[in-house]
């Protein structure tokens, strides 16, 4: 079984600066991990070659520097690693970007055919949650979002059941394969790599693809001319100025703290308390 994990190379959530002209993430000298999202992913794929055997193939879009997500990845127990870099790539938006990580997973399963292609939902820096189904669309993959957890995977029927969250309970799922999953959050822990994983990752040879290696034929399909997303303003929030109320709570029992919690909200609130006295009368 061949695994192909999409992963991203992206800043520091605390560390972000914007470029002012084109308002794409500037990535030169701000800190880098792994998109956390992917992490669940990684996991879950490593869980599945582990038990099913095969074949685990990172992948990740980027500048040069984007190895260094790579070799972690490989440090942790992946057995290949894909970098798909190339300045007709810059300023990609989700559009572009799943129509690259497209091309070149079609490259893959040309060489070694892809029984499951896995993506965190989403990454920190964009939160869109849009490149996993969009690779999905494009090479039409049957797609199964916001994974909690695979039940079973029969290899030789081609097929997987998994849990899928869904708004107001779980949902169970039986698809075949070749499929698509965007993994949830807290789904899993990833393991801590093996002194020999870690040595095969520091000495191994990545495999470096630009636009033409991966099969790519229209360069405006990709970065800013492939990109219609259009940002027209980016800016920090702005501090409150409003302070935080606290409200004493010592030697108190749990209905003295409730009473004066809501004596507090009516007190900087005056309309507050008729509001809703109204509406209990309403109802």
């Amino acid at each position: 079984m061949h695994i192909v994990v999409c992963i991203k190379q992206v800043p520091d959530s605390a560390q972000i600066r914007v470029h002012p002209v084109t308002n794409t993430i500037m990535r030169q000298g701000v800190p880098t991990i792994i998109n956390p999202y992917d992490l669940f992913a990684l996991e879950e794929a490593l869980r599945l070659r582990d038990k099913l055997g095969g074949k685990v193939t990172v992948l990740t879009m980027g500048p040069p520097m984007a190895d260094e997500s790579l070799r972690k990845a490989l440090g942790f127990g992946a057995d290949a690693a894909v970098l798909l870099t190339d300045r007709f790539f810059a300023g990609s938006d989700t559009l572009a970007t799943s129509f690259a990580l497209s091309t070149a997973i079609a490259k893959l399963h040309a060489q070694e055919p892809v029984s499951v292609v896995f993506t965190g939902k989403q990454t920190i820096d964009g939160d869109t949650a849009q490149v996993g189904p969009g690779i999905a669309q494009r090479l039409g993959l049957n797609q199964l979002t916001y994974v909690s957890a695979i039940r079973s995977v029969d290899a030789e029927n081609r097929s997987i059941v998994v849990e899928r969250r869904a708004e107001g309970g779980v949902q169970v799922l039986k698809t075949g394969l070749p499929c698509l999953i965007t993994m949830l959050e807290g789904t899993n822990t990833i393991r801590r790599g093996s002194m020999d994983d870690m040595f095969r990752a520091a000495r191994a040879s990545l495999t470096v693809w630009n636009a033409k290696d991966a099969g790519v034929e229209d360069m405006a399909m990709c970065g800013l001319k492939g990109s219609p997303t259009v940002v027209k303003k980016v800016f920090a929030p702005q501090p409150r100025k409003e302070k935080a109320v606290q409200v004493a709570t010592e030697g108190k029992s749990p209905a003295e703290i409730a009473q004066a919690t809501l004596e507090t909200l009516f007190a900087a609130n005056p309309k507050l308390e008729g509001d809703l006295l109204k509406l209990s009368a309403a109802s």
